[in-house]
């Protein structure tokens, strides 16, 4: 390939994935109790919940230019001539700054793109991108095969609490919930790069039956066919059942995957987490969701 794809971790590709379409998987680090440990290699989700089950401390950092330096010069020794790299949003992280440093003094042309998602949102997205680039598209071409999947996707989560997204200050317009957090149960989405509420409702079973309502009606109304994720955090029956009833309640859907999160996002929004990632397929939209509801259901 000419031109080469890049990502960081938190596309939760699964790694047959990322090895069939050859895509470059630049880790974030997180830290637990003062201990660095680069996600994906040192550290498992598992004990990034426990340690959060704990009360540890845990902090999570970007990759630094110089790493996405050397891979770039890396791809460039193999025989890449162009680059396309893409990252989570950057009002959740300085990952693409860091990409965006490094690719200004990397030795072919690199695109940076700043997904405003995170998860498989971006993963789908970046699996276009390795399918356009391995068939020998243009980066024009590769850049656009990007776009067409990132400008529609939506990301929809649960969390059994506010708490560690407060901690590592990604809770963004959330915050208007914190008051009565103890009392409800946050159905969150990702627009434009931020964490926003969607709902408030008032147990968890209640949140995951919204959150597969909302996919649903989003999907049939607008007659789009779409991939779709289920990212858990030690949540793996749950999101289990829920890619079951997805795949019944989403007909024509061609995948509907389940992936846990890494260590990364799950130090922000901790144990029992439950996403779906939707991305229609290219010249496909999904309708908007609601503006933010009350509390629905007991």
């Amino acid at each position: 390939m000419s031109t080469r794809v890049v990502t960081d971790s938190t596309s939760y590709l699964p790694r047959e994935v990322v090895e069939r379409h050859g895509i470059e998987v630049v880790p974030l680090h997180v830290v637990v109790g003062g201990r660095d440990f680069v996600e994906g290699r040192d550290i498992s989700a598992a004990q990034v919940a426990a340690a959060l089950r704990e009360y540890t401390i845990v902090t999570t950092s970007r990759p630094t230019p110089q790493v996405f330096a050397e891979t770039y010069q890396r791809l460039a020794d193999e025989g890449a001539t162009a680059i396309v790299s893409v990252h989570l949003s950057s009002q959740m992280s300085g990952t693409v700054e860091a990409a965006r440093l490094a690719a200004a003094e990397a030795p072919v042309p690199v695109e940076v793109i700043d997904s405003e998602t995170i998860g498989m949102a971006m993963g789908f997205a970046v699996v276009a991108a390795a399918e356009a680039a391995s068939g020998g598209a243009e980066v024009s071409e590769v850049l656009e095969a990007v776009h067409s999947r990132l400008g529609p996707s939506g990301v929809l989560f649960y969390v059994d609490t506010l708490e560690h997204l407060r901690r590592g200050g990604r809770i963004g317009a959330a915050s208007a919930l914190l008051g009565s957090a103890l009392a409800i149960k946050p159905i969150l989405a990702v627009r434009g790069g931020r964490i926003v509420p969607v709902e408030k409702v008032r147990t968890s079973s209640r949140a995951v039956a919204r959150i597969e309502a909302m996919v649903h009606d989003q999907v049939t109304k607008g007659g789009v066919v779409v991939d779709i994720a289920v990212h858990h955090l030690d949540a793996p029956a749950r999101a289990e059942q829920i890619a079951g009833e997805l795949h019944t309640l989403v007909p024509g859907s061609p995948q509907v995957l389940v992936v846990e999160l890494g260590a990364v996002v799950g130090a922000h929004v901790g144990p029992g987490t439950v996403a779906i990632a939707v991305s229609p397929h290219p010249g496909e939209l999904l309708p908007e969701l609601p503006p933010p509801g009350e509390v629905a259901g007991s």
